[in-house]
């Protein structure tokens, strides 16, 4: 239980301006996608210098699996390629029945039960707004952050 508990923890990851706060889980599936990224362009290449007409087929394969590494991504974030590509903040209603279908046969198949969180990259926490979260926990809730905190 405490290992799942460990890997659902977010740590905050500062790139410049941008600030967002990943789970465990999420940064090790960017990972493994960037990892399925880099061999599946390496394979590409490796294909390319004897390019010939049978290629065709590899380079559809090749597209495909991009595609599939593409929308792992995007879904990781909560997004879904369809909705990035237009830019669309609200969907049509058809549009959006058929994505949250899909999305949730992706979880049924993943066997995740909690729904990916939305990016808080744009929002910072305040000082009064971290003192009253955590003046609102439990005691034993408080006691865990202040060792968490205060210990090495």
């Amino acid at each position: 239980m405490d290992a799942v508990r460990i890997l659902g923890q977010t740590f905050d990851l500062n790139l410049g301006k941008l600030t967002f706060s990943p789970s465990y889980v999420q940064a090790g599936a960017i990972v493994f996608l960037l990892f399925l990224l880099v061999l599946t362009m390496a394979q590409f290449r490796r294909h390319l210098m004897g390019w010939s007409l049978k290629g065709g087929v590899f380079g559809l394969f090749i597209g495909f699996t991009l595609a599939l590494i593409l929308e792992g991504f995007l879904i990781v974030g909560g997004k879904t390629a369809v909705t990035e590509l237009v830019g669309w903040k609200n969907a049509p209603k058809p549009l959006l029945v058929a994505l949250e279908a899909g999305r949730s046969k992706l979880v049924a198949v993943l066997g995740v039960t909690d729904e990916i969180p939305t990016s808080n990259a744009e929002v910072r926490a305040t000082t009064e707004k971290v003192v009253g979260d955590y003046q609102s926990l439990s005691p034993e809730e408080a006691k865990s952050v202040r060792r968490m905190i205060c210990l090495p």
